[in-house]
């Protein structure tokens, strides 16, 4: 075989070579993009590998003057281009396995994402509504201790109130024992139904017979005297009315003693002449107030009671 032939059909191998070369890659650029970035190195490190064991010059004298050894170095560097692409080969054998276990895994993945997205759905509504749950048990708690410390309050004041209630009806128990012990005394009377008394050439003493009120017997009709039966202050009244042309009086005694003396003239018996007095005495017990017309002094009652004397106590002391 002439080593033009020889040439042609190592020119055809490379390139067979190289073309299947190139579809390898481009398949595993495809399944791994780094491919084309590694791959010059794989051929620079095989050229590395093969040429430091040969020398240029000698291979390509030999190569045009020996035709066993051209059959010989095309041989080889078939075999070393061919072991070239099966490493090509193996990483893209793993490059694609890699790839379809990436692919079954995405698959599986897509399989079981519904049920993980069910999974993730219902834990978080989970986590969502006990983080609800919990709200509303802080809420409960903030309500509960607020109405405690309500009912404390409540609970304060109604002891409070009852503290006062207890306090005031002990003072109203007080004030109705003081109020029960406390004397009552009171009178009003009129003095009678013979109509004009006097004049008279003497003092006389009223008696003011008829008694409408006599509370605690303190007046004693028969003789026209008011015994104070406690120690206090009283408040006496007296009203006196007159007919008759003349002069209408009245005199107040304290222990046979005059404190008052009252006179009004009359001119005109046709208009009854009157008049009223009131008196605000301290009194011991025993002290007596009586009335006295005094002489030359007239006056009149009938059964109007126009003439009156009343009293009652105030207060004690």
């Amino acid at each position: 075989m002439c080593s033009k032939t020889i040439i042609i059909y190592w020119i055809v191998d490379v390139i067979s070579i190289l073309y299947v070369y190139c579809n390898y890659l481009h398949t595993l650029n495809t399944l791994v993009p780094w491919t084309l970035d590694v791959a010059p190195s794989i051929v620079l490190i095989g050229l590395l590998l093969f040429f430091p064991f040969v020398q240029p010059a000698e291979v390509w004298r030999r190569y045009k003057t020996d035709p066993l050894y051209h059959c010989t170095f095309v041989e080889t560097m078939r075999v070393v281009v061919g072991l070239l692409l099966l490493l090509l080969g193996l990483c893209g054998s793993g490059a694609q396995g890699e790839a379809g276990g990436l692919g079954e895994v995405a698959e599986i993945n897509q399989n079981t994402d519904p049920k993980h997205a069910a999974e993730e759905s219902t834990e978080q509504t989970t986590k969502q509504t006990t983080s609800d749950v919990w709200t509303e048990l802080r809420a409960l708690r903030d309500m509960v201790v607020e109405l405690n410390v309500h009912m404390e309050l409540l609970q304060r004041e109604n002891s409070d109130l009852q503290t006062r209630l207890n306090s005031s009806e002990s003072r109203i128990d007080q004030l109705e024992t003081e109020n029960a012990e406390k004397p009552k005394v009171a009178f009003y009377a009129a003095l009678t139904d013979a109509r004009t008394l006097g004049p008279y050439n003497t003092d006389i003493t009223l008696k003011y017979s008829k008694v409408f009120t006599n509370i605690g017997n303190a007046y004693n009709p028969s003789t026209g005297f008011f015994t104070a039966p406690v120690k206090g202050v009283y408040n006496l009244q007296l009203t006196v009315t007159a007919f008759h042309v003349g002069t209408i009086g009245v005199d107040v005694y304290k222990n046979n003693q005059r404190i008052m003396a009252s006179r009004e003239m009359n001119n005109n018996d046709r208009v009854p002449e009157y008049f009223t007095k009131s008196l605000v005495l301290e009194l011991t017990a025993g002290d007596e107030i009586h009335l006295v017309l005094p002489s030359g002094c007239s006056i009149y009652d009938d059964n109007n009671n126009q003439s009156t004397f009343s009293g009652a106590l105030l207060f004690t002391l």
